[in-house]
């Protein structure tokens, strides 16, 4: 009975995603697609179970270069208790200030795109990544629950949810508590937002996929050896390809972020004129 109620909710919430934010999944799935076709990246971070959208997205079988998940073990448990436990990560990941320090080893550049995957869009670590995002100039897509802004407070020093930082913000439509089955007690079980937060992912690199394909820029893609007439030497040609996209930049995002924000004033002085 309780696995069919949990099936029954998430269907619910995967249809009330379908219907309320597929214009702007479509959306960002356009700009994912222009900043791939014109050799930018598109950046993957999420903390806690968060990482999961990001782990799913690259490397697997249907996804394609282009992709840059950003994988912080500090942020990523690996234990239950102890070294890399949750209760651990949960501390670092509402810290103020850290974001920040992990994005130095990466040469984020205006023309590239952030995703930032969080349920409850209110700890540091997710916000400060979108906030330092755009300050390189990058558009922010963020995927978290929208409920949750209606019934608590921000926790971050800015006064601001993820949602209220991103340049598209997308509505994982699933409750603040998570949990979806009720069994009697005050607490419910069976968690929601990973199913929910996989299914938007999927749907983004879907719609960026397909507009390359359209536009013959689709990226080297991985396929599984499944797959009849596929040659046996498919996906190391993808992790050839992969390898090339990710060093091809040298680490040169002061000059990129100063370059960015030349540009910026210069347009507002002209404005002014």
């Amino acid at each position: 009975m309780s696995a069919e109620k949990y099936f029954d909710r998430i269907q619910k919430i995967i249809s009330k995603i379908q219907k309320t934010q597929l214009r702007k999944i479509k959306k960002a799935g356009k700009i994912m697609a222009e900043a791939i076709a014109s050799g930018n990246r598109v950046y993957l971070f999420g903390s806690g179970h968060s990482v999961i959208p990001v782990m799913d997205v690259f490397p697997r079988y249907g996804s394609f270069v282009g992709f840059y998940p950003l994988y912080e073990p500090r942020l990523m448990w690996h234990n239950v208790i102890g070294p890399g436990g949750a209760r651990e990560l949960l501390w670092i990941e509402r810290q103020e200030g850290y974001a920040s320090v992990f994005l130095q080893s990466y040469s984020l550049q205006p023309g590239d795109v952030m995703i930032v995957f969080s349920h409850g869009g209110r700890n540091a670590a997710p916000l400060e990544v979108a906030i330092e995002a755009k300050k390189r100039g990058l558009r922010v897509i963020s995927v978290s629950s929208h409920q949750n802004m209606k019934v608590s407070r921000p926790s971050h020093s800015s006064g601001k949810f993820l949602a209220q930082i991103a340049d598209i913000a997308i509505d994982n439509c699933t409750p603040p508590e998570d949990a979806l089955v009720d069994v009697g007690r005050q607490e419910k079980i069976a968690a929601g937002s990973t199913v929910a937060a996989v299914s938007v992912a999927m749907a983004l690199l879907a719609e960026a996929g397909a507009l390359l394909a359209e536009r013959g820029k689709l990226p080297p893609t991985f396929v599984s050896p499944n797959v009849p007439g596929i040659s046996p030497d498919h996906n190391d040609r993808v992790y050839r390809a992969f390898t090339e996209f990710y060093y091809s930049r040298p680490v040169g995002e002061t000059a990129a972020v100063e370059n960015y924000q030349q540009r910026k004033m210069a347009r507002l002085d002209k404005k002014k004129k």
